[in-house]
């Protein structure tokens, strides 16, 4: 495993193909994601990756964002094989410092069943007080 990794806001540098294969096959979040929802999701969102020394993509995140109030991190993902190298703190201090650098979002959400602790590192809490995250499931025809 490479030592030497890089942290990228550049979206010319997604492997579209390799991060549809991790959320469609691999998330618990995203099972059977069609590519074109992918593309979609990617092509409206502010995306993020992480490439070893070779290039290769071993981590992806995605903010949906308005750019001035409010982002949403999702779709993180790091490859199971670069596991246990710090990308996943790496990829979430690269986005937070790329949204404090460019723009004046005030607050960035997430959703997560599995990584409360290392998104805490970084100030993220559960919501405080009477609030509650409310979901409405779109029917479709």
């Amino acid at each position: 495993m490479p030592t030497t990794f890089t942290f990228s806001s550049d979206v010319s540098q997604i492997d579209r193909d390799l991060a549809h294969h991790w959320l469609s096959d691999q998330s618990y979040w995203a099972q059977g994601r069609t590519r074109a929802t992918q593309d979609a999701a990617i092509d409206a969102s502010r995306n993020y990756c992480i490439l070893d020394a070779d290039g290769r993509q071993v981590a992806y995140a995605r903010v949906v964002t308005d750019g001035v109030t409010f982002a949403w991190l999702c779709d993180v993902f790091v490859d199971e094989a670069a596991r246990g190298h710090g990308l996943g703190k790496m990829l979430v201090e690269g986005i937070i410092d790329d949204l404090q650098n460019a723009s004046t979002v005030k607050r960035i959400v997430l959703a997560t069943s599995t990584a409360d602790g290392l998104y805490a590192r970084y100030g993220f809490a559960e919501s405080p007080g009477p609030n509650r995250y409310m979901i409405k499931p779109m029917e479709r025809n």
